[in-house]
């Protein structure tokens, strides 16, 4: 937990530093050509515009850099949500975005110096785009702010190194590494199997370092060409964007390795999924002092049962803001280190919510419910909503659980549709994240499912096309 004051003191003494020195100065002193202004959609999709970095400045000094606001209603096949807002439907109006200085980071691999920087979406009356996801995560910060409360979020984001896959009615395969062999059984931390792509590895912590990343440590999962990279704690929202530049460079670079990189939920039968496991805690906004970890008692505080009965009362009745994708729900099965019901216990990895072993001044509880497919402003979100309203209304978690948590009957969601069902009935939440978003994210994964409902996959062709 140290660690992670220090660092989220070190973010604060470099934002303090850019602020000073303004998007001029920095943008001059790096000799940057070309700025990619970011903006995330519903589905953690990056948007936005590459702006030649004089016009850039220019834009940022008058407020003329705008984006149609139904960026926000794209579906992950590229398609408008009409139904999900009726203006925007109709009139398409602009939004105005202003570039957050803090975010700003030196995109590497390009040929011509280029930054990337993150840019808020306002309306043309000032007011902050409600459905944008970084505005959802920061409503959210502002109820903790106002309870004196600052959440702590560090991510441990899961992925596939596969084959070059053209093909989409062809099943993923596992890369050769530098034995020109390709990974035919689990290797778990197996340190010769992470050097397989040591090459890949040492690029992407190239990269990583020169955006001004925050990564702590690199393994090798469980499933073929499996990686997992943790992030170091810091704030949500300053997390979510580390999160969204990491997977658009490790993307990059192994297109440049020849390889794929997918952050798919579930990329290979008989594999494990991948995983956004995130480690939440809870500090004194003034004083800094973690506020889970009690030294009497089961070291527990009020504040830290509260908030988990929160996430079990609650986190079933979001899972599409942290399994959005028909994909996500593959995951979750017994077995494949994906929990299926809201169980917690002791560094138990078969509960979806884990207590880690730590010191009290280090307590946090893990959700081990996120997919690696998630959009992390909004996983983030409905944890923390989630445990803001078991800490308000004081709820009471169930007994811990011993042994495994596969024992216990399964309560989430088994399907997009039920996950879907359940959010639209989930009024506090849908409160405090605001409904104008909820609506429209609830209309584009309808959109989205109708569509994949009406695709016929290779196992019907399979088993049915001559039998049936």
């Amino acid at each position: 937990f140290s660690r992670a004051v220090s660092a989220h003191r070190d973010f604060a003494c470099a934002k303090a530093c850019v602020c000073a020195m303004s998007f001029s100065n920095w943008i001059k002193e790096r000799g940057i050509g070309e700025i990619e202004c970011l903006k995330p959609d519903l589905n953690g999709v990056i948007r936005g515009k590459v702006v030649p970095a004089q016009k850039f400045l220019q834009s940022e000094r008058d407020g003329s850099l705008r984006i149609p606001s139904s960026i926000y209603l794209l579906t992950v096949t590229g398609e408008y949500a009409d139904a999900a807002d009726e203006a925007i439907s109709t009139q398409d109006p602009d939004v105005v975005l202003r570039p957050d200085i803090e975010t700003i980071c030196v995109a590497p691999g390009y040929k011509t110096p280029t930054a990337f920087v993150f840019a808020d979406a306002y309306n043309t009356n000032g007011e902050p785009y409600d459905i944008a996801p970084r505005y959802v995560l920061r409503r959210v910060m502002k109820l903790y702010e106002a309870a004196g409360l600052r959440p702590v979020v560090a991510p441990e984001l899961e992925f596939y190194l596969t084959q070059v896959n053209t093909d989409p009615d062809l099943p993923l395969l596992p890369p050769a590494g530098r034995s020109g062999r390709s990974e035919t059984s689990p290797l778990p931390y197996g340190l010769e199997a992470i050097t397989e792509y040591e090459d890949l590895i040492e690029t992407i912590y190239e990269h990583a370092e020169l955006a001004s990343l925050h990564l702590d440590t690199m393994i090798h999962e469980s499933g073929t060409a499996q990686l997992e990279i943790n992030f170091n704690h810091g704030d949500p929202v300053h997390v979510s964007d580390q999160v969204l530049v990491f997977k658009r460079i490790v993307r990059q670079v192994a297109l440049k390795h020849g390889v794929y990189a997918t952050f798919m939920a579930k990329t290979m039968e008989n594999q494990p999924g991948s995983a956004m496991h995130l480690h939440v805690s809870l500090v004194d906004a003034k004083k800094g002092a973690n506020l889970f970890g009690a030294e009497e008692g089961d070291g527990n505080t009020d504040m830290f049962r509260h908030f988990v009965g929160g996430l079990q009362k609650y986190l079933g009745e979001v899972t599409p803001l942290f399994a959005p994708n028909v994909n996500s729900f593959r995951r979750m099965l017994p077995d494949f280190s994906a929990p299926i019901n809201l169980q917690w216990g002791y560094d138990n990895r078969s509960c979806g919510l884990r207590v880690p072993i730590s010191h009290v001044t280090n307590r946090r509880i893990e959700n081990r419910l996120p997919g690696a497919d998630a959009n992390p402003y909004l996983a983030i979100a409905a944890v923390l909503v989630c445990g803001y309203i078991g800490i308000r209304d004081k709820i009471a978690p169930a007994d811990m659980v011993q042994g495994s948590a596969y024992k216990w009957a399964r309560t989430l969601p088994r399907t997009l549709r039920e996950g879907l069902d359940r959010f639209q009935k989930c009024a506090p939440v849908r409160e405090l994240l605001g409904e104008h978003f909820c609506g429209a994210f609830q209309q584009i994964k309808d959109h989205e499912l109708r569509n994949f409902e009406g695709v016929i996959s290779s196992w019907e062709r399979d088993h049915l096309l001559l039998k049936v």
